[in-house]
């Protein structure tokens, strides 16, 4: 068992953070942030699919390879996407800064950057920055370090968690920013993971990829799928436990069940915090043939404009719902499937039932509602997160760059 504790990104052993205002945001608040281990950490992450990749992204895949790192500094403000070369040597000159006030190799730096697309950073504002985060490292910054990463995001994204390995106490903790442009694969945001546990490189890298394909990549606010998308995950031993150097340890699956939390709660948080977002919907898919097919099935329904607009309305057009089903490419028959919005089942062999239209009403004017379609194909399911759509979600994405 496991249970949350304080301190965010900085519970496990060894880790210190810091958040700075370095200029880059016209708000002024917090845009730069450095989160540092003592030790060498095993390091494992996982990043965007999309194509039109930012240079963080390109520079920080190349040090995850390695297996170990010990520092990842960020910015947000400016996502350094789409810079052309001199995003890269950008993107390298921040891992660079980094490095050498920590004495460290470049490549044990992971850099990551958010806000808006083609505009280059603003270095000379960056480098103070870093030095300046550097400078404030303590265990008491990783709230500043948590604001520091944050865009368009109204809430904090955080938590942290002790368990225990082979008996030997240990902590997981994560941070998380996003709120919009968020949809697999990989999951669209920014997340920063920090451990004590001792896990060899390889372990960390299936374990991080397990319990991001059934968190992160399990939520979706519009559908789209970001430049600069980065879960990272740092694991440094300092909890003392005996390493876990294979997927068969006794002891894997319980680290794999924390990670798998923390990164549920934080994709999740992404999701209650979708911009403008009024709800948040629960997608289950059941008696699909397979996980895939499940999934595809809920996907569809989460990523429908006319569903989500629907919910933002509390308007039970089940119609809606059904209609992205069919044409999730899963194959359903009408005469196998049931549908139900909270506890009301309102459709059973494709076909509308009569409800409680009161107790439905209620349903839909909750924050949080649960909507289950059975397939009647199989045994396997899938559950998806995401938010309805609202007149705000169009006000901030319209004056974005303004």
């Amino acid at each position: 068992m496991f249970h949350a504790i304080p301190d965010g990104i900085t519970a496990p052993k060894g880790f210190t953070a810091a958040g700075v205002k370095a200029g880059i945001k016209k708000s002024g608040k917090e845009d730069v942030a450095v989160i540092y281990s003592s030790v060498p950490a095993s390091v494992a992450a996982v990043f965007t699919t999309n194509t039109m990749a930012a240079a963080p992204v390109i520079i920080s895949r190349r040090a995850v390879e390695k297996g170990r790192a010990q520092a990842v500094v960020v910015n947000s403000g400016c996502a350094n996407a789409s810079t052309g070369p001199q995003g890269m040597v950008d993107a390298q000159a921040m891992a660079h800064i980094t490095a050498s006030l920590l004495n460290l190799d470049d490549a044990a730096v992971v850099v990551a950057s958010t806000g808006i697309i083609g505009v280059n950073l603003p270095m000379g504002k960056i480098a103070d920055g870093i030095k300046q985060a550097v400078e404030e490292l303590s265990v008491d910054g990783h709230a500043a370090a948590l604001q520091a990463i944050m865009t368009t995001d109204t809430q904090p994204k955080v938590c942290a968690y002790e368990f225990k390995l082979n008996g030997v106490p240990v902590r997981i903790a994560g941070m998380a920013k996003g709120s919009g442009m968020i949809h697999p694969n990989m999951a669209t945001m920014l997340a920063f993971i920090t451990t004590d546990a001792a896990v060899s490189p390889p372990v960390l890298r299936q374990a991080l990829n397990e319990a991001v394909a059934l968190s992160f990549n399990m939520i979706t606010v519009d559908g789209d799928t970001s430049t600069n998308d980065m879960v990272c995950v740092l694991a440094n031993g300092l909890a003392g436990n005996s390493e876990l150097t294979a997927p068969n340890d006794p002891q894997y699956n319980e680290f794999v069940t924390a990670l798998r939390e923390v990164c549920t709660y934080l994709a999740q948080q992404v999701v209650r915090d979708g911009e403008g977002a009024t709800k948040f919907l629960e997608i289950k898919v059941q008696g699909a043939t397979t996980f895939a097919a499940a999934k595809q099935a809920a996907m569809a329904v989460a990523k429908s404009p006319l569903v989500k607009t629907a919910f933002f309305g509390e308007d039970p057009n089940w119609g809606r719902i059904l209609c992205a089903v069919g044409y999730s490419g899963v194959g359903a028959e009408p005469e196998k499937t049931s549908l139900a919005i909270g506890d009301l089942t309102i459709v059973t062999a494709g076909m509308g039932t009569q409800v409680d239209t009161e107790a439905l009403k209620k349903i839909m004017a909750e924050h949080d509602i649960v909507i289950t379609i059975d397939l009647g194909m199989g045994s396997s399911e899938a559950t998806v997160w995401t938010c309805d759509f609202s007149y705000e979600y169009v006000k901030i994405n319209g004056e974005y760059h303004t």
